[in-house]
């Protein structure tokens, strides 16, 4: 598995996502679970994919109907390291968030 180069809001809630799934979710459940665009959840899952950090696989059901959905899945290694890439990400924010605030007390 390779590190994440960066661990963006974003990234973090795809990680709390699948993390707390106790079962594989297809995409848009996490594009729903997040509350993130399409656009910016499928490409964070590809990178996951790419890195080791999550697998995915299509889905088996042959009684559903519909497309066939991709199911995503931390890997062992993904789901060891996703707290603290999520409390990384999250404390990012929350510094950003500070100094915002601070600038803009400064500005009022």
């Amino acid at each position: 598995m390779k590190p994440l180069s960066r661990a963006t809001p974003a990234t973090a809630d795809v990680l709390d996502a699948l993390l707390t799934a106790s079962e594989p979710v297809w995409g848009l459940q996490l594009v729903k679970a997040t509350d993130r665009p399409a656009g910016s959840v499928y490409p964070i899952l590809e990178r996951l994919e790419r890195l080791g950090w999550a697998q995915s696989e299509w889905e088996d059901a042959t009684d559903r109907r519909g497309p066939r959905r991709r199911l995503y899945r931390l890997t062992d290694d993904g789901a060891a390291a996703a707290p603290a890439a999520i409390a990384r990400a999250r404390r990012v924010r929350a510094v950003r968030a500070a100094s915002v605030e601070r600038t803009a007390g400064v500005i009022a």
